[in-house]
Protein backbone atom coordinates (compact mmCIF):
# COMPACT_ATOMS: atom_id res chain seq x y z
CA UNK A 1 0.00 0.00 0.00
CA UNK A 2 1.29 3.04 -0.86
CA UNK A 3 -0.06 6.87 -1.88
CA UNK A 4 -0.01 7.03 -5.29
CA UNK A 5 -3.67 7.22 -7.13
CA UNK A 6 -4.27 3.36 -7.08
CA UNK A 7 -4.79 3.37 -3.46
CA UNK A 8 -4.84 6.95 -2.34
CA UNK A 9 -8.24 7.42 -4.04
CA UNK A 10 -10.20 5.49 -1.22
CA UNK A 11 -10.82 6.88 2.11
CA UNK A 12 -10.03 3.70 3.67
CA UNK A 13 -6.53 3.83 2.72
CA UNK A 14 -6.00 7.50 3.89
CA UNK A 15 -7.32 6.36 7.03
CA UNK A 16 -4.91 3.53 7.54
CA UNK A 17 -2.18 6.01 6.57
CA UNK A 18 -3.23 8.39 9.58
CA UNK A 19 -2.73 5.96 12.01
CA UNK A 20 0.82 6.03 12.36
CA UNK A 21 0.55 9.98 13.05
CA UNK A 22 -2.19 9.41 15.78
CA UNK A 23 -0.17 6.60 17.38
CA UNK A 24 2.79 8.88 17.58
CA UNK A 25 0.41 12.23 18.92
CA UNK A 26 -1.93 10.01 21.16
CA UNK A 27 -2.86 11.73 24.11
CA UNK A 28 -6.15 11.04 26.29
CA UNK A 29 -7.71 12.94 28.98
CA UNK A 30 -7.04 11.92 32.72
CA UNK A 31 -7.83 8.57 33.62
CA UNK A 32 -7.33 9.14 36.95
CA UNK A 33 -11.15 8.18 38.06
CA UNK A 34 -10.96 5.00 35.92
CA UNK A 35 -7.33 4.32 37.68
CA UNK A 36 -9.01 4.66 41.23
CA UNK A 37 -11.93 2.80 40.47
CA UNK A 38 -10.42 -0.18 39.00
CA UNK A 39 -7.71 -0.31 41.53
CA UNK A 40 -10.60 -0.31 44.11
CA UNK A 41 -12.62 -3.36 42.69
CA UNK A 42 -10.00 -5.05 40.61
CA UNK A 43 -12.57 -5.81 38.23
CA UNK A 44 -13.13 -4.47 34.67
CA UNK A 45 -15.44 -5.02 32.24
CA UNK A 46 -14.27 -3.90 28.21
CA UNK A 47 -17.84 -3.97 26.29
CA UNK A 48 -18.56 -2.75 22.89
CA UNK A 49 -19.50 -4.33 19.15
CA UNK A 50 -17.56 -5.44 16.81
CA UNK A 51 -14.15 -3.71 15.99
CA UNK A 52 -14.71 -1.48 18.88
CA UNK A 53 -14.52 -4.52 21.00
CA UNK A 54 -12.21 -6.90 19.50
CA UNK A 55 -9.43 -5.59 19.01
CA UNK A 56 -9.19 -2.99 21.67
CA UNK A 57 -10.44 -5.69 24.64
CA UNK A 58 -9.25 -8.49 23.46
CA UNK A 59 -5.49 -7.10 23.06
CA UNK A 60 -5.89 -5.34 26.81
CA UNK A 61 -6.93 -8.62 28.25
CA UNK A 62 -4.16 -10.37 26.84
CA UNK A 63 -1.41 -7.42 28.01
CA UNK A 64 -3.09 -7.34 31.49
CA UNK A 65 -2.39 -11.34 32.06
CA UNK A 66 0.96 -10.95 30.41
CA UNK A 67 2.07 -8.04 32.84
CA UNK A 68 0.89 -10.41 35.25
CA UNK A 69 -1.62 -7.58 37.10
CA UNK A 70 -4.17 -9.92 38.75
CA UNK A 71 -6.86 -8.21 37.31
CA UNK A 72 -10.27 -9.77 36.40
CA UNK A 73 -10.58 -7.82 33.15
CA UNK A 74 -13.48 -9.37 30.77
CA UNK A 75 -14.99 -8.60 27.32
CA UNK A 76 -18.38 -8.99 26.20
CA UNK A 77 -21.33 -7.64 24.10
CA UNK A 78 -23.44 -5.35 25.53
CA UNK A 79 -26.62 -8.01 25.42
CA UNK A 80 -24.86 -10.68 26.81
CA UNK A 81 -23.31 -8.74 29.43
CA UNK A 82 -26.98 -7.83 30.43
CA UNK A 83 -27.02 -11.00 31.76
CA UNK A 84 -23.81 -10.58 34.48
CA UNK A 85 -23.50 -9.42 37.87
CA UNK A 86 -21.67 -6.82 37.20
CA UNK A 87 -22.42 -4.49 40.66
CA UNK A 88 -18.72 -4.70 41.62
CA UNK A 89 -17.39 -4.24 38.10
CA UNK A 90 -15.70 -1.33 36.66
CA UNK A 91 -17.52 -0.84 32.83
CA UNK A 92 -16.14 1.06 30.17
CA UNK A 93 -18.42 0.99 26.91
CA UNK A 94 -16.69 1.70 24.04
CA UNK A 95 -18.70 2.98 20.71
CA UNK A 96 -17.41 4.85 18.10
CA UNK A 97 -21.04 6.47 17.29
CA UNK A 98 -22.40 6.80 21.07
CA UNK A 99 -25.48 5.26 20.11
CA UNK A 100 -25.03 1.51 19.21
CA UNK A 101 -28.07 0.19 20.97
CA UNK A 102 -26.46 -2.82 22.49
CA UNK A 103 -23.97 -0.36 24.72
CA UNK A 104 -27.01 1.70 25.92
CA UNK A 105 -29.29 -0.92 26.65
CA UNK A 106 -26.60 -2.21 28.96
CA UNK A 107 -25.52 1.23 30.43
CA UNK A 108 -29.47 1.96 31.29
CA UNK A 109 -30.05 -1.27 32.65
CA UNK A 110 -26.56 -0.63 35.09
CA UNK A 111 -28.33 2.85 35.73
CA UNK A 112 -31.16 1.57 37.14
CA UNK A 113 -29.37 -0.93 38.69
CA UNK A 114 -27.84 1.91 40.52
CA UNK A 115 -24.30 1.37 38.97
CA UNK A 116 -22.03 4.22 39.18
CA UNK A 117 -18.50 2.99 37.47
CA UNK A 118 -19.44 3.76 34.14
CA UNK A 119 -17.15 4.79 31.30
CA UNK A 120 -17.69 5.66 27.66
CA UNK A 121 -15.20 5.35 24.83
CA UNK A 122 -16.58 7.47 21.55
CA UNK A 123 -15.48 9.64 18.28
CA UNK A 124 -18.13 11.99 18.95
CA UNK A 125 -18.75 14.45 21.21
CA UNK A 126 -22.36 15.02 22.71
CA UNK A 127 -23.61 11.33 22.41
CA UNK A 128 -26.05 9.15 24.23
CA UNK A 129 -23.68 7.13 25.89
CA UNK A 130 -22.46 9.91 27.25
CA UNK A 131 -25.40 10.79 29.13
CA UNK A 132 -25.38 7.46 31.55
CA UNK A 133 -21.49 7.56 31.60
CA UNK A 134 -19.78 9.10 34.61
CA UNK A 135 -16.53 9.93 32.24
CA UNK A 136 -16.53 9.90 28.30
CA UNK A 137 -13.41 9.76 26.33
CA UNK A 138 -13.65 11.20 22.86
CA UNK A 139 -10.95 9.82 20.25
CA UNK A 140 -8.95 12.65 18.58
CA UNK A 141 -8.55 10.53 15.35
CA UNK A 142 -12.01 11.93 14.23
CA UNK A 143 -14.95 10.41 12.49
CA UNK A 144 -14.27 8.20 9.77
CA UNK A 145 -15.44 7.89 6.18
CA UNK A 146 -15.41 4.28 5.13
CA UNK A 147 -17.25 1.74 6.65
CA UNK A 148 -14.39 -0.27 7.89
CA UNK A 149 -12.87 0.75 11.07
CA UNK A 150 -9.35 1.46 11.15
CA UNK A 151 -8.10 4.62 12.89
CA UNK A 152 -10.04 4.54 15.74
CA UNK A 153 -9.76 0.85 16.93
CA UNK A 154 -5.83 1.59 16.99
CA UNK A 155 -6.72 4.79 19.32
CA UNK A 156 -9.49 3.04 20.77
CA UNK A 157 -7.20 0.13 22.06
CA UNK A 158 -4.22 2.44 23.06
CA UNK A 159 -6.54 4.63 25.61
CA UNK A 160 -7.00 0.92 27.22
CA UNK A 161 -2.89 0.36 26.69
CA UNK A 162 -2.55 3.69 28.22
CA UNK A 163 -5.41 2.11 31.58
CA UNK A 164 -3.38 -0.80 32.01
CA UNK A 165 0.40 1.28 31.91
CA UNK A 166 -1.71 3.77 34.28
CA UNK A 167 -2.41 0.84 36.73
CA UNK A 168 1.38 -0.32 37.15
CA UNK A 169 2.36 3.55 37.42
CA UNK A 170 3.59 3.81 33.92
CA UNK A 171 2.65 5.39 31.05
CA UNK A 172 2.67 4.09 26.87
CA UNK A 173 4.01 7.66 25.89
CA UNK A 174 7.90 7.26 25.62
CA UNK A 175 7.13 3.96 23.36
CA UNK A 176 4.55 5.70 20.91
CA UNK A 177 7.29 7.29 18.12
CA UNK A 178 9.06 3.91 17.75
CA UNK A 179 5.15 2.12 17.14
CA UNK A 180 4.16 4.91 14.96
CA UNK A 181 7.41 4.54 12.76
CA UNK A 182 7.17 0.75 12.84
CA UNK A 183 3.53 0.62 11.53
CA UNK A 184 4.29 3.58 8.64
CA UNK A 185 6.40 1.05 7.47
CA UNK A 186 4.20 -2.26 8.09
CA UNK A 187 1.51 0.14 5.88
CA UNK A 188 4.11 0.57 3.42
CA UNK A 189 5.30 -2.74 2.90
CA UNK A 190 5.82 -4.21 -0.83
CA UNK A 191 3.43 -7.67 -0.73
CA UNK A 192 4.28 -9.92 -2.87
CA UNK A 193 2.08 -10.51 -5.67
CA UNK A 194 1.84 -14.11 -5.48
CA UNK A 195 0.61 -14.08 -2.54
CA UNK A 196 -1.88 -11.41 -2.88
CA UNK A 197 -3.24 -13.36 -5.88
CA UNK A 198 -3.32 -16.74 -3.71
CA UNK A 199 -5.50 -14.86 -0.99
CA UNK A 200 -7.60 -13.18 -3.53
CA UNK A 201 -8.56 -16.13 -5.03
CA UNK A 202 -8.62 -17.76 -2.11
CA UNK A 203 -12.52 -19.86 -1.19
CA UNK A 204 -11.95 -18.82 2.68
CA UNK A 205 -9.18 -16.72 4.71
CA UNK A 206 -8.24 -18.30 8.03
CA UNK A 207 -6.40 -15.97 10.22
CA UNK A 208 -5.07 -17.58 12.97
CA UNK A 209 -2.51 -17.22 16.13
CA UNK A 210 -3.19 -15.81 19.57
CA UNK A 211 -6.57 -14.70 21.39
CA UNK A 212 -4.77 -10.83 21.18
CA UNK A 213 -7.83 -9.89 18.93
CA UNK A 214 -5.77 -9.36 16.13
CA UNK A 215 -6.27 -12.55 14.24
CA UNK A 216 -10.41 -11.62 14.70
CA UNK A 217 -10.13 -8.18 13.83
CA UNK A 218 -8.49 -9.03 10.74
CA UNK A 219 -11.40 -11.72 10.30
CA UNK A 220 -14.17 -8.45 10.36
CA UNK A 221 -11.75 -6.62 8.21
CA UNK A 222 -11.75 -9.39 5.73
CA UNK A 223 -15.04 -9.72 5.55
CA UNK A 224 -15.76 -5.82 4.74
CA UNK A 225 -12.37 -5.05 2.57
CA UNK A 226 -12.30 -7.85 0.14
CA UNK A 227 -15.56 -9.30 0.64
CA UNK A 228 -14.79 -12.81 1.10
CA UNK A 229 -15.28 -15.71 3.83
CA UNK A 230 -13.02 -15.79 6.96
CA UNK A 231 -12.60 -17.23 10.09
CA UNK A 232 -10.50 -16.72 13.00
CA UNK A 233 -8.43 -19.93 14.28
CA UNK A 234 -7.75 -19.27 17.88
CA UNK A 235 -3.85 -20.51 19.27
CA UNK A 236 -3.41 -24.12 17.73
CA UNK A 237 -6.90 -24.54 16.32
CA UNK A 238 -5.71 -24.56 13.06
CA UNK A 239 -3.82 -27.81 13.57
CA UNK A 240 -6.85 -29.48 15.43
CA UNK A 241 -9.73 -30.77 12.93
CA UNK A 242 -10.58 -27.92 10.89
CA UNK A 243 -8.32 -29.57 7.83
CA UNK A 244 -11.31 -32.07 7.17
CA UNK A 245 -13.38 -28.91 5.74
CA UNK A 246 -10.53 -26.82 4.53
CA UNK A 247 -9.40 -27.06 0.70
CA UNK A 248 -6.25 -26.01 -1.73
CA UNK A 249 -8.09 -22.85 -2.27
CA UNK A 250 -7.71 -21.52 0.86
CA UNK A 251 -5.98 -19.35 2.61
CA UNK A 252 -4.01 -19.19 6.25
CA UNK A 253 -2.57 -15.99 7.86
CA UNK A 254 -0.66 -16.87 10.46
CA UNK A 255 -0.12 -14.01 12.91
CA UNK A 256 3.13 -14.04 15.13
CA UNK A 257 3.28 -17.64 15.04
CA UNK A 258 4.42 -20.09 17.93
CA UNK A 259 7.52 -21.32 16.22
CA UNK A 260 7.15 -24.72 17.65
CA UNK A 261 4.30 -25.33 15.18
CA UNK A 262 5.15 -24.11 12.21
CA UNK A 263 6.26 -28.12 10.82
CA UNK A 264 2.92 -29.09 12.36
CA UNK A 265 1.72 -26.46 9.66
CA UNK A 266 3.04 -27.64 7.18
CA UNK A 267 2.35 -30.97 7.73
CA UNK A 268 -1.15 -30.41 8.32
CA UNK A 269 -2.09 -27.78 6.03
CA UNK A 270 0.20 -26.67 3.14
CA UNK A 271 1.75 -30.67 2.80
CA UNK A 272 -1.74 -32.36 3.77
CA UNK A 273 -4.20 -29.50 2.42
CA UNK A 274 -2.62 -28.32 -0.56
CA UNK A 275 -2.85 -24.81 0.83
CA UNK A 276 -0.83 -21.50 1.08
CA UNK A 277 0.20 -20.58 4.35
CA UNK A 278 1.43 -16.61 4.72
CA UNK A 279 2.55 -15.49 7.99
CA UNK A 280 3.06 -11.78 9.38
CA UNK A 281 5.71 -12.04 12.02
CA UNK A 282 9.01 -9.92 12.50
CA UNK A 283 11.29 -12.85 11.02
CA UNK A 284 11.58 -14.78 7.86
CA UNK A 285 9.75 -18.09 8.29
CA UNK A 286 9.55 -21.36 6.59
CA UNK A 287 6.19 -20.01 4.76
CA UNK A 288 5.69 -16.93 2.40
CA UNK A 289 6.44 -14.07 5.13
CA UNK A 290 5.11 -10.57 5.54
CA UNK A 291 8.01 -9.34 7.90
CA UNK A 292 7.52 -6.40 9.96
CA UNK A 293 9.96 -4.09 12.40
CA UNK A 294 10.39 -6.01 16.04
CA UNK A 295 9.32 -2.61 19.04
CA UNK A 296 9.68 -3.60 22.82
CA UNK A 297 5.61 -3.21 23.13
CA UNK A 298 2.92 -2.47 21.04
CA UNK A 299 3.78 -5.04 18.59
CA UNK A 300 0.39 -6.24 17.95
CA UNK A 301 -0.81 -2.77 16.70
CA UNK A 302 2.45 -3.86 13.74
CA UNK A 303 0.74 -6.83 13.20
CA UNK A 304 -2.46 -5.25 12.87
CA UNK A 305 -1.15 -3.11 10.51
CA UNK A 306 0.85 -5.68 7.85
CA UNK A 307 -2.87 -7.31 8.21
CA UNK A 308 -4.59 -4.35 6.59
CA UNK A 309 -1.82 -3.55 3.97
CA UNK A 310 -2.18 -7.82 3.18
CA UNK A 311 -6.30 -6.86 2.64
CA UNK A 312 -6.23 -3.38 0.93
CA UNK A 313 -3.93 -5.02 -2.02
CA UNK A 314 -6.22 -7.89 -1.90
CA UNK A 315 -9.45 -6.36 -2.15
CA UNK A 316 -8.00 -3.60 -5.04
CA UNK A 317 -6.89 -6.70 -6.57
CA UNK A 318 -10.12 -7.96 -6.91
CA UNK A 319 -11.41 -4.39 -7.85
CA UNK A 320 -13.65 -3.77 -4.37
CA UNK A 321 -14.62 -0.46 -3.74
CA UNK A 322 -13.00 -0.05 -0.66
CA UNK A 323 -15.28 2.37 1.07
CA UNK A 324 -18.82 1.48 0.52
CA UNK A 325 -19.85 -2.33 1.20
CA UNK A 326 -23.10 -3.48 -0.39
CA UNK A 327 -24.54 -4.62 2.79
CA UNK A 328 -22.75 -3.28 5.76
CA UNK A 329 -23.38 -0.28 7.34
CA UNK A 330 -21.32 2.18 9.56
CA UNK A 331 -23.48 2.81 12.76
CA UNK A 332 -24.41 -1.14 12.56
CA UNK A 333 -27.49 -0.99 15.44
CA UNK A 334 -28.06 2.03 16.36
CA UNK A 335 -30.20 3.15 18.96
CA UNK A 336 -32.98 5.45 18.32
CA UNK A 337 -35.29 7.25 20.91
CA UNK A 338 -38.99 6.20 20.63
Amino acid sequence: MNTSEKYARFELVKEMLETPEIVRRFQVDSLDAVVAAVKSTGKLLLTGEGSSRIFPAKNAICTARQAGLGLNIATEGGRQAAEYNLADFVVFAASNSGSTKEAIALLDQLTKAGHQQMYGLTARDETTLATFAKQTFVLKCGWEQAVAATKSVAEQALVYQELLAQLQGASIQPQLQAVGDAIEKALALEIDPAVTKAIAGAGTIYFAGRNDGVGEELTLKTNEITRKKSDFLEGTYAVHGIEEVMDSSDVVIVINPFESELEKLKETLADGVGLKIVTISTAETIFPSVVVPAVDDLQTFVFLAAGWNLLIETGVHLGVDLDKAERARKVGNEFTVG
